[in-house]
Parts: structure tokens; C-alpha cells; sequence
């Protein structure tokens, strides 16, 4: 509301608008005047009175009219509407105050009822916008909580948790975009899944898929993995990207041998329904490229390059219960794990022999979890 208070007065005869515009000029408010209806109700549009003094008896469009379409324009703010009339039926004050009036004054108009219930009007004017600045502040903080926890779900669906809140924390998504650094990538997916898809019901093949990522996502989380898609079966998971972690290798190399434990817990009971089912990894680090990628609404978290390829390979080749990696990351965890060298293999897809790595367990000094 304004200080001091603009009030628009309303009435057809001259006289009627100079006593009013004089007696609240002497209050210190200012007073803008308007002589018939469609007069003031351009005159309301424009200036935006914090209170109208409205007579009822004009021509064109009376004062009940005008208080009627003054109400349902939503597009105005609250405008408190006191009515000013020689009317003192009893009905003709209800007729007034069941079209929108806040308030109602007789003719002659006594002085002090007329200071009363302007200073009541306005008091509660100042109170209306007090609460309504008070919602629009609120709907701001509403509105940037909602899009903090859409921005925080859309970051979810390829980090870990923690991950997508240090981002949002730091009120920085640059680390998604286009970038190239080092990671370990492994993917991992279900040996015989294709002839089993092949052979079962979907409520069954649904089943197993539930019990196979009820498996292994927490273990996703717990390590701190980076979940770049799951296709079915198949899984694909980077480390060291968007946040870098220094152990990366390691982490890695836990992750891959904690989800093949986890799904050989599950075999014996998928055995016994009569699946034909196991489980291999495939890894390998290197340089990738990483970034976003999709379309509005619809964004992924993805590594490109010879890395990814690489572990896609060595994930093809992995028989049941085999965690394959090359030679490099192998360099990096070798004090951590038990490895077996396979020799060299022809990868499809690879221009030269690859040595191969299989990853037995744990050794005991580098058993204890991430």
C-alpha cells in the first residue's frame, strides 16, 4: 500500500466529490475522483487506488455494477470498496454488501464514521497486502525448492545419491558438461539371460530382473559408482567422473567382486526354479569422453570412447563368475586383489590381442569395504 494512501472517489455530483476530496485531502491522503462508472473503473485499472469512496445512484453504470466487475476481475489486487449512498434500508445495505462492498456509509456522511471506517479499510488493505507479499514469498521459496528437488532427481537417475546432492550443494552443473578425464568403466550382466528371456514368461523374466537389481544397485551406491545405464541385464558403471575420487581402481574392483558374490547368492534359488543363470564383469580404464546427452526433459550422464568399448568387450567374454580386466587397471589394484592372467585374446571390435585379467577375490589386507 502506498504512504500515504491513494483513495478514489466515485460519485456524479460535483459537490458530493469536492467535500470528500477535501475532508480526506486534510487527512493527508491523496485523492484521485472519477464521475461515473465507466469512469472509475478505468481509473481503478490505471492507477491502482488502495481504497474506493463509491456512490451506488450514477448513470451509465451504477455502483453496484462497478463493485460486481471491480470483484471479479482477478486480475486486480485486493481493493477494499466502501459504499456511499443516501440509501438506509436495511436491504439496500445487504443488496451492497452481497455485490462486493467492504463497508457502507450513509449520506449526509458524518466525519467521524467517514475517518473511522476509512482508517479501518485501509488497516485492513495493508494487512491484505502484508500477507499477500507474504505468499508470493513463500511460493518463491516453494517454487525453487521444487525445482532444487527436480534438479536433484534428474541428477539422480545417473549418480549416486550423495553425488547429486554435493552438486546441487555446490550450485554448480558444470561437471556434466563435455569434458574428457580417466575413469575405470565396467559393465556386467547376467550369463544365458538371452535363452532364458527367450524361453520364460515375462512375469517370471520381471521377477529375476528385480531380484537381480535389488542385488546389486545398493552396492552401486555404496561404492560410489557412477550408473550410466542398465539395459535389462545389462549394467554399465564408471568411476573417477562427475566428481573424481583418487581410488577409483579400487573402487571399482570391490564393486565387481561384491555384485558377483551377491548374484552367486542368488543363483542356488533361480537354479531350483530352473534358470540357467550367471554372472560376469568386465573393466578396464582409460581416457574417456563424458558428458550429457539427450534432449529437454529427457537428459543422460554418459562416457564415450576405446575405455567403454574395451570393458563392453571384456564383459562379452566374461564366462560365469569372472571379473575380466586389462592390464592397466590391473597395474592399479594388484595389491588389492588375487588376479589370474588368461593370456592374450582377440576382442571383437579391437585392432590388436588384449591380455586379459581375471579378478579372484580379495586379497585380506584390502578386504574391508568402501
Amino acid at each position: 500500500m502506498r504512504s500515504p494512501a491513494r483513495i478514489l472517489v466515485v460519485d456524479d455530483v460535483a459537490d458530493n466529490v469536492e467535500i470528500l476530496r477535501m475532508r480526506l485531502g486534510s487527512l493527508g491522503y491523496e485523492v484521485v475522483t472519477a464521475e461515473d462508472g465507466e469512469q472509475a473503473l478505468a481509473k481503478v485499472r490505471a492507477d491502482l487506488p488502495d481504497l474506493i469512496l463509491l456512490d451506488i445512484m450514477m448513470p451509465k453504470i451504477d455502483g453496484l455494477e462497478v463493485v460486481k466487475r471491480l470483484k471479479a476481475d482477478s486480475a486486480l489486487p485486493f481493493i477494499p470498496v466502501i459504499l456511499v449512498t443516501a440509501k438506509a434500508n436495511p436491504k439496500d445495505v445487504v443488496a451492497g454488501l452481497d455485490a462486493g462492498g467492504d463497508d457502507y456509509l450513509t449520506k449526509p456522511i458524518d466525519h467521524g464514521a467517514l475517518v473511522a471506517r476509512v482508517r479501518a479499510m485501509l488497516r485492513i488493505k495493508a494487512l491484505h497486502d502484508e500477507v499477500q507479499a507474504l505468499n508470493q514469498g513463500l511460493a518463491a521459496k516453494v517454487k525453487a525448492q521444487v525445482e532444487e528437488l527436480e534438479r536433484i532427481g534428474r541428477l539422480r537417475r545417473f549418480l549416486a545419491p550423495q553425488l547429486a546432492q554435493a552438486i546441487v550443494s555446490a550450485g554448480d552443473e558444470k561437471v556434466l558438461e563435455n569434458h574428457r578425464r580417466e575413469v575405470v568403466a565396467m559393465f556386467c550382466d547376467l550369463r544365458g539371460f538371452t535363452a532364458f528371456a527367450e524361453t520364460s514368461e515375462p512375469e517370471d523374466i520381471m521377477q529375476v530382473l528385480a531380484e537381480y537389481h535389488g542385488a546389486v544397485g545398493p552396492l552401486i551406491r555404496q561404492h560410489e559408482g557412477t550408473l550410466d545405464r542398465f539395459t535389462g541385464d545389462g549394467m554399465m558403471v564408471f568411476f573417477n567422473d562427475p566428481l573424481p575420487c583418487p581410488d577409483a581402481p579400487q573402487r571399482a574392483a570391490r564393486l565387481a567382486l561384491a555384485m558377483r558374490d551377491a548374484v552367486g547368492n542368488l543363483v542356488p534359488a533361480w537354479t531350483r526354479r530352473g534358470y540357467r543363470l550367471g554372472f560376469g564383469v568386465g573393466m578396464a580404464q582409460g581416457y574417456a569422453t563424458l558428458g550429457r546427452i539427450g534432449f529437454e526433459d529427457r537428459f543422460d550422464y554418459t562416457a564415450i570412447g576405446a575405455v567403454i568399448n574395451l570393458a563392453a568387450r571384456l564383459c562379452s567374454t566374461a564366462e560365469d563368475g569372472q571379473v575380466l580386466a586389462s592390464g592397466r587397471l590391473v597395474d592399479a589394484i594388484e595389491e588389492l586383489a588375487e588376479i589370474a592372467i588368461l593370456g592374450e585374446r582377440e576382442l571383437r571390435g579391437m585392432s590388436r590381442p588384449v591380455t586379459i585379467y581375471n579378478l579372484i577375490g580379495l586379497k585380506s589386507a584390502g578386504a574391508s569395504v568402501v
